[in-house]
């Protein structure tokens, strides 16, 4: 079978390309960058260049492909619309044209429950473009990813930065984006995957404060904790929704409403890892990838200090 993955190089998209390429699978990756996608063709996958906006540069992609995996989502710098929307639309009706057999799309959880919200809206309406289209497909609706909390706890205890904590904030349920990977390419070999979605949801879900402590307990920091309330959130985002300029910005304030709403981002996952054939002790969970983190800098952080104290050493005159 020969994959096509779209959103090769981001997160999740290179952890895909990883694990199919571990699987066997002939990976090709859709990229809009030859020079930044180069790792890609170093792992062994082929690369082709193309742009899910431009609809007549995608049918070349799709030669001998078999199987689809879509984990792109537009930058920061991007329109969702744009990219959600209008490129998803392109890249779908492009494997119907060519035949594919599957098309695993990566979603979010609970999209349909934020009509308000511009990304999830996008995502529940291009769930149900995949479904309505008639090709085999397979959602995946992650609440999370581990990796982000690397930014957003992590490198501000580290740096004595102040951490935001949403006061209301519910629980998210983090997952590794390897295990999310793991996902996304065992639905293209289990027959039971077709035509149905899947919550994807971590060990447990961890609330802000939590992950605060967390990340006190493993570097030993004290963490600046600043707390901001839905009420200034939702007072922010309709101030940059009067300009043109900020519209960009308050979608993703109202993308930030998600994780600080009343609902907790989590699924009961025995029935999905039953479906899937995948053992659950094997995922990561939030201690094991905090740990390995604060483990691998502080040791780096102690050879800076010890190689630093060494050079001072060599400089005193006597």
């Amino acid at each position: 079978m020969s994959i096509l993955v779209v959103g090769a190089t981001g997160t999740l998209g290179r952890q895909i390309v990883r694990n199919a390429l571990d699987e066997g699978f002939d990976v090709k990756c859709l990229v809009r960058n030859f020079q930044k996608a180069a790792f890609l063709r170093e792992w062994g996958a082929q690369l082709v260049q193309a742009n899910i906006c431009g609809p007549r540069s995608l049918p070349p992609c799709f030669e001998d492909v078999t199987a689809v995996i879509d984990a792109a989502t537009s930058r920061p710098q991007d329109s969702a619309y744009d990219v959600d929307w209008d490129g998803k639309v392109n890249l779908i009706k492009a494997a119907l044209e060519a035949k594919v057999d599957r098309y695993v799309f990566i979603s979010i959880l609970n999209s349909e429950k934020y009509p308000h919200v511009p990304l999830m809206d996008i995502k529940h309406c291009t769930e149900k473009f995949l479904e309505e289209s008639g090709i085999n497909y397979t959602i995946l609706r992650p609440c999370g990813f581990l990796q982000g909390l690397i930014g957003q706890y992590a490198i501000p205890v580290l740096e004595k930065q102040a951490i935001w904590v949403m006061g209301e904030a519910a629980p998210i349920a983090y997952m590794n984006t390897q295990d999310i990977a793991r996902f996304a390419v065992r639905a293209l070999q289990v027959p039971e995957t077709n035509k149905r979605s899947f919550p994807l949801a971590g060990t447990r879900a961890w609330g802000g404060y939590e992950l605060v402590r967390l990340c006190e307990r493993l570097s030993g920091e004290e963490a600046k904790v600043s707390t901001m309330s839905l009420g200034l959130l939702r007072g922010v985002r309709g101030f940059a929704n009067f300009f043109q300029w900020g519209w960009q910005f308050a979608d993703r304030l109202a993308f930030a409403e998600v994780s600080a709403g009343s609902d907790p981002l989590d699924a009961d996952m025995d029935k999905v890892y039953s479906t899937f054939g995948l053992d659950k002790s094997e995922t990561t969970t939030v201690e094991e990838y905090m740990g390995e983190y604060f483990n691998r800098i502080l040791k780096k952080l102690k050879e800076l200090d010890f190689e630093s104290g060494r050079e001072s050493k060599k400089k005193l005159p006597f």
